[in-house]
């Protein structure tokens, strides 16, 4: 069984920073991508960063490029996502997620197998 619980959301003013954890527990996860994700009222879910475990190499949306920082401490099974320079329309109830296989489509949401609960993030004007 695996376990993936996120944490670190909360109300920040445009232009602040937040760093979201995912605390993951459960079977192996050094073969896997894990993934950010979010979703806002009314839209899809939306692939933010991923990582691959074993290796630490990382991917983003190209929007978000400049502004998040996806990073894991494999001694802690946690992973991590920094938000700078947060804008409006960055809010959104984020997600991490593991892949189904190792060499899964990151940027795919059907190809993440376990997702944790979400934490929201608002970003006020």
């Amino acid at each position: 069984q695996v376990q993936l619980v996120e944490s670190g959301g909360g109300l920040v003013q445009a232009g602040g920073s937040l760093r979201l954890s995912c605390a993951a527990s459960g079977r192996a996860f050094s073969a896997y991508m894990m993934g950010w994700f979010r979703q806002a009222p009314g839209k899809e879910r939306e692939f933010v960063a991923a990582i691959s475990w074993s290796y630490g190499f990382t991917y983003y949306a190209e929007s978000l490029k400049g502004r998040f920082t996806i990073s894991r401490d494999n001694a802690k099974n946690t992973v991590y996502l920094q938000m700078n320079s947060l804008e409006p329309e960055d809010s959104a109830v984020y997600y991490c997620a593991r892949t189904k296989a190792p060499y899964s489509d990151y940027r795919r949401p059907y190809e993440y197998e376990y997702w944790g609960q979400g934490t929201q993030v608002t970003v006020s004007s």
